[in-house]
């Protein structure tokens, strides 16, 4: 056969109706069964939207590499932006791995310390100054799996062992700060001369927690004050207290008693309450009762969130100007879960909690 008649052949037939009705001749090419035999020309009809097989693509070589520059170019992809793109893509990525890594991170919480300091004449152990937690505090907090370290007062002016370290390091590091209960706060902490010896309290603790508190603050941490850290918190921005409420409220209920923790009165929260919304609605709740001290003045920008129904004495105040800065007259550690006649205070926990979360970023 010739060449010509080897050659494939494509003839498009327009319908009647128009292009929208054409349809594809394909006229196979002959093949030859043998030198001698004749093969018939066969020829198929497909819709002309249908695909026509197409032989294999050649590997891209660099003319192909060129042009397809050429058509990013024309797309308006130019090299700078191509590399912006992936530098971007890389950085949001390394972003939300470090960003998961940050939330799946166990909270550390600081707790102030308590201090013990020795009397004259004594021996041992007891002729030292000691810093400790009192056990349920930690308890309590570790139950929603965080770690609790206990913050030590710093003497950068120690002559056996110098520090530089600055309670300021401890505020960046750690995620929120639990003050504790314990002594009295000083009346010189308020600008007040002690009323009787055994309510002078103890200067160099609130010196030191004052200090504490004033760094997490700043670094914008979450803050809860417990008891005398509830008063030292009104202190710390200019409020005073009683240094007796027997004495100087004389018609107040008994606030503290040989019973200890078992001690207790009603709660009522204020109706601004933010305390409140984390508590389904109710009158009045139960809390413990271990202090003869409590908010007299309060500080600047500090309201009240909780009060004593029936001497109007404060139970709860809040900083207003910080996220999460709260104080508890109360001891919460010390209100068992399940106990069904004091209030479970662990909503107040986790919104605590929560908050250090949240500054993490």
């Amino acid at each position: 056969m010739s060449d010509e008649k080897n050659k494939q052949e494509s003839t498009v037939v327009a319908g009647a109706t128009g292009v929208d009705t054409a349809q594809t001749v394909v006229v196979q090419p002959q093949a030859s069964l043998s030198d001698s035999a004749a093969v018939t020309n066969q020829a198929q009809v497909l819709p002309a939207s249908s695909a026509v097989a197409q032989p294999p693509t050649p590997a891209a070589g660099p003319q192909d590499h060129q042009s397809a520059y050429q058509t990013a170019y024309q797309a308006g992809e130019s090299p700078w932006r191509t590399l912006v793109r992936v530098v971007s893509a890389r950085l949001r990525a390394t972003s939300l791995r470090t960003a998961k890594g940050i939330t799946h991170r166990t909270l550390k919480i600081g707790v102030s310390a308590r201090i013990f300091h020795p009397q004259a004449g004594a021996k041992g152990l007891s002729s030292k100054t000691l810093q400790y937690l009192e056990e349920s505090i930690a308890q309590w907090v570790m139950a929603r799996d965080v770690m609790v370290f206990m913050i030590p007062s710093v003497n950068t002016n120690g002559l056996i062992r110098p520090s530089n370290i600055r309670l300021r390091d401890y505020a960046r590091h750690l995620d929120g700060l639990v003050l504790q209960g314990g002594a009295d706060v000083a009346p010189e902490s308020y600008s007040q001369q002690s009323t009787r010896p055994e309510w002078s309290g103890d200067r160099t603790r609130d010196m030191y927690e004052l200090e504490l508190l004033h760094e997490f603050i700043e670094a914008d941490k979450p803050l809860l004050g417990i008891c005398r850290g509830c008063q030292l918190l009104n202190v710390a921005f200019g409020g005073s207290l009683y240094q007796d409420i027997a004495t100087e409220v004389p018609n107040a209920i008994a606030h503290v008693n040989d019973l200890y923790d078992q001690n207790g009165h009603e709660l009522q929260f204020t109706a601004q309450s933010s305390l409140a919304q984390l508590f389904p609605p109710m009158a009045t709740a139960r809390v413990n009762s271990i202090h003869h001290q409590s908010i007299k003045n309060l500080g600047r920008d500090i309201m009240v969130e909780a009060v004593s129904p029936e001497d109007n004495i404060v139970e709860a105040i809040r900083y207003q100007k910080a996220k999460f800065v709260v104080g508890l007259q109360w001891h919460p550690e010390f209100h068992l879960t399940g106990q069904s006649d004091l209030l479970d205070c662990t909503p107040i926990l986790d919104s605590f909690l929560r908050a250090a979360r949240e500054t993490r970023f």
